[in-house]
């Protein structure tokens, strides 16, 4: 009997195994389905890199320069192996290690740089996954839908991938397709990540992260929902219709909670400064066209895109017109400003460029920095306390200031996570928002231009002499308008001599070169 049992246990496991390898191959199944698995591969790795940080700097003195260079090895290491972690769970994970990826200033370079890869390295479904969410979402198969559809797709991110395509009436498009675990996972993946961060508290007491996790449990569910993203898209469009450099390509018909079908726009990601110099697109302009039109979001409109990564921002050269033209996609995540926030949000922008210390200080703090005011301010400006003292819409970031930053960031990281956990949520995304840009800026090498801080400051103005219109008599908004006018003729005025300055040096080291090295004749 017992012979007989065991008999019938080995057949029986043989054939679980077989099934299981049959189906993982032909991916009907995937580990990362399995909550035991995430939620085992987590645990080890947070283990591993909280071990890593206790015993690997225990018996160095404290600031030594053997201290630093440890400390930045071991911030690496650990870097690698949360962005092995995120890549492997995939999904959320993907999504949170996105999010500190793009927070350049505020978490060691380690961090930024190594999780930055996350942008463009998401995991793809199989064509399988994409034609059962299709099936379920549209009642019918790609083949009914499509007169092509291509199997490879056009980009894959965190919590989806677009597809080209064309519809029976010629027209070509994308369709946005939803992974298809992504929200049975994420609630779990987001609980595990609250256990996570309160255990390694526990262990690291100033290592204040709980507003990451509290950003993602809010954020998520809103990501997830593809209807709530083509009305944002909508809503975007028209705020911005003024700007006829802006495309938000948008069709509802088949379009769902998990799908999302857009108008085919072939353009490349803002940061390709090689494609813009073959198609000769001016790197400036398109600059300029994003610092208007997210000054105009955030400091006008009280709205603003969260996720300008450069997959969510492509340019073309217009067909017509030969001008750059901006795609904004992936709307997913807008952040709504309180009036309040706005308000002193301005306020405080107009006192960086005016350098008025003591507003800077009292805007500060009523944004929730305390007394950690000039931390934020260099937070905010990403330049240096001294910087922010001088003016700094004027001096370039050098590259001594850029390492000063730098090294700031890795002494103040507790600080910088104390300041981010009492902040409110709205200013979270705002960072993030702002440090993308920022990237996007290095990246077409026009961020030593003072017109992004200039271009600021104009919709900060308008917004501020907007607010007071709107509560006072006939004469008082006849001077208020007087004041505006000629508050942006001087920040006209401002950039004028800017760039009077500007090629003034350049002649002079022309003159300098031409007298040093003489053309032979």
């Amino acid at each position: 009997m017992a012979r007989r049992a065991l008999k019938l246990a080995s057949w029986t496991s043989m054939a679980l195994a077989a099934s299981g390898f049959y189906l993982y191959s032909n991916k009907y199944l995937n580990p990362n389905d399995f909550g035991t698995v995430r939620v085992g591969r987590a645990v080890a790795m947070t283990a591993v890199i909280t071990y890593d940080y206790l015993t690997s700097l225990r018996s160095v003195p404290y600031g030594s320069e053997e201290y630093l260079q440890l400390r930045s090895k071991v911030h690496l290491c650990s870097a690698r192996r949360l962005c092995e972690l995120c890549c492997a769970n995939w999904g959320s994970f993907i999504k949170v290690g996105q999010h500190l990826g793009a927070l350049d200033y505020l978490l060691p370079e380690e961090y930024t740089s190594t999780l930055k890869v996350l942008h463009s390295q998401a995991p793809q479904s199989s064509m399988q996954e994409v034609r059962q969410v299709i099936r379920e979402d549209l009642g019918k198969e790609i083949h009914d839908l499509f007169v092509s559809f291509d199997d490879t797709p056009l980009g894959a991110a965190s919590l989806a991938q677009a597809h080209k395509a064309v519809l029976h009436d010629g027209r070509t498009v994308a369709m946005k397709v939803q992974h298809p675990n992504v929200q049975a996972q994420s609630s779990k993946d987001i609980l595990l990540m609250e256990v996570l961060v309160l255990a390694v508290k526990q262990l690291f007491p100033e290592f204040e992260f709980m507003w990451l996790v509290e950003e993602a449990k809010k954020n998520l569910p809103l990501e997830l929902d593809f209807l709530s993203e083509g009305r944002n898209a909508e809503k975007v469009a028209q705020m911005l219709k003024h700007f006829d450099f802006l495309k938000i390509p948008i069709y509802w018909e088949l379009s769902t909670k998990r799908v999302l079908l857009m108008e085919f726009v072939d353009g490349r990601q803002v940061n390709d400064r090689g494609y813009m110099e073959r198609k000769k697109i001016d790197v400036n302009e398109v600059s300029r066209h994003l610092g208007k039109m997210y000054s105009e979001m955030i400091f006008v409109n009280s709205v603003v895109h969260c996720d300008p990564h450069p997959g969510n921002v492509l340019v073309q050269k217009h067909p017509g017109t030969g001008k750059a033209e901006v795609i904004l996609l992936d709307h997913g995540l807008y952040q709504v400003l309180t009036e309040e926030f706005r308000l002193d949000y301005c306020h405080l922008w107009q006192s960086l460029i005016w350098i008025d210390m003591k507003e800077v200080k009292k805007y500060s703090q009523r944004l929730g920095a305390g007394e950690l005011y000039p931390l934020f301010a260099c937070m905010l400006t990403a330049r240096s306390w001294n910087s922010v003292n001088r003016d700094i819409s004027q001096a370039a970031v050098t590259a001594a200031e850029e390492s000063e930053i730098w090294d700031n960031v890795a002494n103040y990281l507790p600080q910088i996570s104390q300041l981010l956990s009492h902040v409110p949520c709205q200013m979270l995304l705002i960072f993030k928002t702002n440090n993308l840009l920022r990237g996007i800026e290095a990246a077409l090498g026009t961020s030593a231009s003072a017109s992004s801080f200039l271009n600021m400051f104009r919709c900060c103005i308008r917004a501020l002499t907007s607010h007071k219109k709107n509560t006072c008599s006939f004469f008082r908004r006849t001077q208020i308008s007087f004041n505006e006018a000629f508050n942006l003729w001087q920040i006209d005025l401002h950039e004028f001599i800017l760039s009077v300055k500007g090629l003034r040096l350049a002649n002079w080291v022309l003159a300098l070169l031409c007298w040093l090295f003489p053309a032979s004749h």
